[in-house]
């Protein structure tokens, strides 16, 4: 058994991480606000507020074997838990993501990319979107510098299963089972990659437990955005289901937005950020990354969707009554589609 200090631990990634290690046999710490959600059983929660300064004192002193940070947005942090626990930790997990990357339009490349300039200031507020991939720029570098022959750097790109708080795989498994006429994207070979968060936490700790260091693009292999969605169909689809396909200028003109939030198809990208789905993914599946089908994904994704209610607010996808709006009106645009 060994100590791991995971940072978080009561939501979605970090979470899995948690329940991973404790499955693993692993002596678990969950440091968190524990506002999210409970721990894992059999890891144990120490409250800190990271916000804070010196959030993470209810821990000094401690030793960990090997500590995984998921933080999404903030450099501080980063740098905190570094000074914190790096001298010490035996072996550091730090979750990235592909949106480090300068241009998400070239596809098919590997961690060797040029990045963004690194941004070192956390965000202004929430609108401050442009933040998210120079800050985990500055964040690799960080944790480069203090832990960088004990480190791992894992760059995952779309996350999805169970837990999932950006409403985008999920919309699909809830949308295809109530069947009748669905609205999807005319970009069915849009080139796609996912990875279960499943899949992505247990190889996050076998790889700490075998001490794997380097940076990796974690996520599946190519697939087209068509063959996930009709792994999903005939996974999860009624038998009324019927896919009605709208251009992405049509989609454009009736303002339905790409990839996420409100009122979007999601999972749908234009070209400039097919990069973010199309990734040298074979040295992570190399280095022992599993990945399970889309149709057990999508399973589990329909269970947690019906479990919030299928017909909440989401944060992402369309709305039935927007979806209805829009298919009707693409009715009347062509008579071909009935």
């Amino acid at each position: 058994m060994s100590r791991w200090l995971v940072l978080g631990g009561t939501h979605f990634l970090s979470r899995e991480v948690a329940a991973a290690a404790v499955a693993r046999g692993h002596e678990v710490v969950c440091a968190a606000r524990g506002k999210s959600g409970p721990v894992p059983d059999g890891a144990r929660l120490v409250k800190v507020d990271r916000d804070e300064d010196g959030g993470l004192a209810p821990l000094r002193g401690e030793r960990f074997d090997a500590v995984v940070d998921t933080a999404i947005i903030s450099y501080r942090w980063v740098r905190e838990a570094l000074a914190e626990f790096g001298d010490t930790a035996g072996h550091w997990t730090f979750v990235s993501t592909m949106n480090v990357y300068a241009d998400l339009s070239r596809r098919g490349e590997g961690v060797d990319t040029p990045l963004l300039e690194p941004r070192y200031t956390d965000p202004d507020g929430p609108e401050d979107f442009g933040a998210y991939g120079p800050i985990k720029v500055a964040s690799e570098g960080a944790v480069g510098e203090a832990v960088g022959d004990r480190a791992l750097v894992v760059r995952p790109g779309l996350v999805a299963g169970p837990g999932d708080p950006y409403d985008r795989f999920g919309y699909w498994p809830a949308r295809f089972a109530r069947g009748g006429r669905v609205l999807v994207p005319d970009a069915l070979d849009q080139p796609f990659q996912m990875i279960d968060v499943r899949d992505l936490a247990e190889w996050i700790v076998a790889s700490g437990e075998r001490g794997l260091t380097g940076t990796f693009d974690a996520s599946g292999p190519r697939m087209t955005l068509g063959t996930v969605l009709e792994e999903v169909a005939v996974a999860v689809g009624a038998l009324d289901l019927e896919l009605v396909a709208a251009s992405p200028g049509e989609l454009g003109e009736a303002e339905v937005m790409p990839w996420q939030g409100p009122r979007s198809l999601p999972l749908w990208l234009p070209e400039s950020h097919h990069g973010v789905v199309d990734r040298d993914t074979g040295p992570a599946l190399a280095a022992g990354l599993r990945v399970r089908p889309v149709a057990e994904t999508a399973l589990a994704c329909l269970e947690y969707e019906r479990e919030l209610g299928t017909e909440r607010e989401r944060q992402a996808g369309l709305a039935a009554d927007e979806e209805a709006a829009l298919l009707e009106k693409l009715r009347f645009a062509d008579g071909n589609r009935g």
